[in-house]
């Protein structure tokens, strides 16, 4: 189909591949991008806010539980990894599904992750003034706007300035989480074989731990280390992409496990009683422990942890709307914008805060955690889509990693999202049916017609 005069004149000058003229400088190497992704997996949140949920009723079998969705997310990384190497793109998933499955399900992808980049940073930033309370009074709203503000400020500094800056927040986060393992250690009150015959606890009484209740956990469990798809979204930036995206992927998954499982256990062990587990949170353990001033300590890391996590999601989700302008998702005024570079930093200067300041204005203004539970939803759906990728890949020969025992991994992402979604509120499930509906009618009315000049992903060939 020829190309609409309108939106072809109006594009800045561009390769014959159809890239926008700015592309970002390969300059990290692989531990500056493990450092940016556990970061973004912010691993302090996930030990003090995720995990105390799974204690309120996995009592001592929340260890099993967190080793079970390790394992999980280890099959979802094998599937971010031989994709990333294949196809080494800021686009992150949107860019791996279509040069795997095509572009109708490659764009649903993006809009999918979009809805989440929007959504997930404020809702994380919202915890701040929670765990700063100890110190001082906050708006809680408030506070999360600003952390956002904050957040977007920072994203677009130098990315290896930003690597530094979130490497020190980190070093804070695990020394957190190094104190509580070991005041949980050093006052324990149960051996270690509890963690291997666990009790549960229903209704503040202990049951026995079932292999019903182990799986009931899941869903929530595969969330502590969800954010190790951040390096396939730095790949770009990477020197030597097709070797250390599954470095990257797979060396933050086992460090983010282990800063939240080693503390995990501890407070399993060390709990006055295993009731105190269904009722308590991390801080009131270490106060029971070591004193209101370590406890405070505690408040202060998480509050940090929170900040580091929303600078990583705010840099990579601006460099997800650079691909989307680069890639000519949209009409032709927005993606010279989107593409528009900084001229020192080369960090996307429009995409950053384009998808940033929303986020702010929702966490002012709206009780956007409500929209929480659709968040794990839209989550399995991509994840899905990934797997389904991971299946379609080899059909053709690709340089770069490849997983071992494939097609296990992304069967296993499968069998245990179907599952995790099949037990989600039918409310989720139909916000979600309309994100894909408005997607493909986009996909359909206005990319579909423009197929030669929009939505050109690219796969990085050259690299």
């Amino acid at each position: 189909m020829a190309p609409h005069p309108a939106e072809t004149t109006a594009e800045p000058p561009a390769d014959p591949s159809g890239r926008a003229p700015g592309q970002l400088k390969p300059v990290l190497g692989v531990t500056a991008v493990i450092l940016l992704t556990v970061s973004c997996i912010t691993p302090a949140s996930s030990l003090f806010i995720i995990v105390p949920q799974l204690l309120a009723t996995q009592g001592s079998g929340v260890v099993l539980t967190l080793l079970l969705g390790v394992v999980v997310s280890l099959a979802v990384g094998a599937c971010y990894a031989e994709l990333g190497t294949r196809t080494p793109s800021s686009g992150g998933e949107y860019a791996m599904i279509t040069h795997t499955v095509g572009r109708t399900l490659g764009w649903l992808t993006f809009v999918l992750t979009a809805a989440l980049l929007v959504i997930i940073p404020p809702i994380i930033a919202l915890g701040t003034a929670d765990y700063l309370s100890s110190i001082a009074h906050l708006d809680r709203a408030a506070t999360g706007a600003a952390v956002m503000l904050l957040a977007t400020c920072t994203a677009v500094l130098d990315i290896r300035a930003n690597a530094f800056v979130t490497s020190c927040f980190l070093a804070l986060e695990v020394l957190a989480a190094a104190a509580v393992a070991f005041l949980g250690f050093t006052h324990a009150q149960r051996p270690v074989s509890t963690l291997i015959r666990p009790e549960a606890l229903t209704e503040g009484t202990l049951s026995p731990f079932t292999l019903g209740l182990l799986l009931s956990g899941l869903v929530v469990a595969m969330l502590i280390v969800n954010g190790f798809g951040t390096a396939s979204y730095l790949a770009e930036e990477m020197i030597e992409p097709r070797r250390d995206v599954a470095r990257a992927v797979f060396g933050s998954i086992l460090i983010a496990a282990t800063v939240i499982v080693v503390p995990t256990a501890a407070a399993v062990l060390g709990a006055r009683s295993l009731q105190d587990l269904g009722v308590l949170g991390f801080p009131d353990l270490v106060e029971a422990w070591a004193g209101p001033g370590p406890a405070a300590a505690v408040n202060a890391a998480i509050a940090l942890a929170i900040l580091n996590a929303v600078i990583v999601m705010v840099l990579q989700n601006g460099r997800v709307m650079y691909a989307s302008g680069r890639d000519r998702a949209w009409p032709a005024p927005v993606n010279s914008a989107l593409t528009r570079l900084h001229p020192r930093f080369h960090t996307p200067i429009v995409a950053t805060p384009a998808v940033a300041l929303p986020g702010a204005a929702l966490a002012y203004f709206l009780d956007i955690e409500s929209l929480l539970g659709i968040t794990g939803v839209i989550v399995a759906a991509v994840y899905l889509l990934l797997a389904l990728g991971a299946l379609t890949a080899r059909r053709a020969p690709h340089a770069g990693w490849k997983m071992p025992l494939w097609p296990l991994p992304p069967l296993l992402v499968i069998i245990s999202l179907a599952y995790a979604v099949s037990r989600s509120a039918p409310v989720d499930l139909a916000i979600t049916a309309g994100i894909i509906a408005a997607a493909l009618g986009y996909e359909v009315l206005y990319l579909r017609p423009r197929r030669d000049t929009h939505f050109l992903v690219d796969a990085r060939s050259d690299r």
